[in-house]
């Protein structure tokens, strides 16, 4: 198999995600900040944007911080204000900004926004706090009011997740802040992603880790250049949303094993780590790097 085109002429490309949330001084809304670097450029990408069930954008800024960054690609991002932040984002983002240089990070950046928006929430004050009184059922029952794509969506949020929430050993790592920040609220929720590529020897090595107010993963894959086929998979976390639930679902990292490592394993791996028996987090890092693997050099 051939090597990942961020690869010519290096042995290692890393590139990092860092976002926050911001409440919004109208306090029914939030700015969503988020920076993305690589050895080539840096951009910013920040959207005010309401938080669940429309996700409606008001307003969003880009701008190039380092490298060469297509001027045209950075202004038609202003075509997403009036729009939300919800499925056919990512394509819409392509769509404006085709292969111009800086493309592929203004589109990271566009993604991320959209992970944020689902991580911060405005319901009222003593809504939060009774639910932090009710520990984890209580703030799992809230995460499912609070943000309209939850239910369902991973295991933790599945009828199974929820048959755990009264067994020993479970908790919840949210605060209120997420639920229901102060108006003019600054990081109400912060995160750090890095992504890596490397070649060693006869094998490529594809590693991220995830870094937030309630996760932390680490994910490694090895590929073995000869056979195309991925010969290692595995992954530490540190910290869930909800330990002994979301524990559950981190072991399906090890059906990759053995897998092709092709255009079609983007979407294979939605039945493997993602939907109703899945992580969500485990899916996207793991779609994060199978993108980055993927993108062409500008």
């Amino acid at each position: 198999m051939n090597l990942p085109a961020l690869l010519e002429g290096r042995s290692r490309y890393r590139r990092t995600v860092r976002g926050s949330s911001d409440c919004a001084r109208s306090g029914d809304a939030f700015v969503h900040t988020v920076r993305v670097a690589d050895p080539d450029r840096e951009v910013e990408v920040a959207i005010e944007a309401r938080p669940s069930p429309s996700y409606a954008v008001r307003s969003i800024a880009a701008r190039a911080l380092a490298g060469r960054v297509d001027a045209g690609a950075l202004g038609a991002m202003l075509a997403l204000t009036g729009g939300a932040l919800a499925s056919g984002l990512g394509r819409r983002v392509r769509e404006l900004t085709g292969a111009a240089a800086g493309a592929d990070v203004l589109l990271d950046g566009v993604i991320e926004v959209a992970r944020l928006a689902r991580q911060v929430t405005c319901l009222p004050r003593e809504r939060a706090e009774r639910a932090a009184a009710a520990g984890p059922a209580g703030f799992w029952a809230l995460d499912r009011e609070g943000w309209i794509d939850i239910p369902d969506s991973c295991f933790t949020y599945s009828e199974a997740g929820a048959a755990r929430l009264g067994q020993p050993g479970v908790a919840a790592a949210a605060s209120p802040d997420l639920y229901s920040p102060r108006p003019g609220q600054p990081r109400v929720f912060e995160r750090r992603r890095a992504l890596c590529l490397e070649r060693r020897d006869r094998a490529l090595r594809l590693s991220g880790s995830l870094g937030d107010n309630v996760h932390g993963f680490d994910v490694l894959y090895e590929v073995d250049l000869g056979s195309g086929r991925i010969v290692r998979a595995d992954s530490t976390v540190t910290r869930l949303p909800y330990p002994g639930i979301c524990s559950e679902p981190q072991g399906r990292i090890r059906s990759l094993l053995g897998e092709t490592f092709d255009p079609g394993l983007s979407r294979r791996i939605q039945g493997l780590l993602g939907g109703i028996a899945g992580c969500s987090q485990l899916y996207d890092l793991t779609a994060d790097l199978l993108r980055l693997a993927a993108t062409p050099r500008v």
